[in-house]
């Protein structure tokens, strides 16, 4: 059996959350992305809800250390439409 993957909706809620907890904590970006050891150019693409990248389990167990959160948080964060 062939499976399709569609994860865009997934990515996208990532994207948000990320973007949510980091403002709910008070950082720019620039603050962020050099706590994690990136560029701000780099936090941006993490950020943007149409990242055509996708993220190391690394920098999400970073970022999540960074904003103090669990992981899990940003994986379940689910936007309203």
């Amino acid at each position: 059996m062939e499976w399709e993957f569609d994860n865009r909706e997934r990515m996208e809620n990532l994207s948000y959350a990320i973007g949510y907890y980091r403002k709910k904590k008070g950082y720019s970006q620039e603050q962020m992305a050099e706590k994690l050891g990136i560029s701000r150019q780099h936090l941006a693409s993490v950020e943007a809800p149409g990242m055509d990248r996708g993220l190391s389990l690394e920098l999400l167990f970073n970022i999540a250390t960074i904003l103090e959160i669990e992981p899990y948080m940003l994986l379940k964060f689910r936007i309203e439409k």
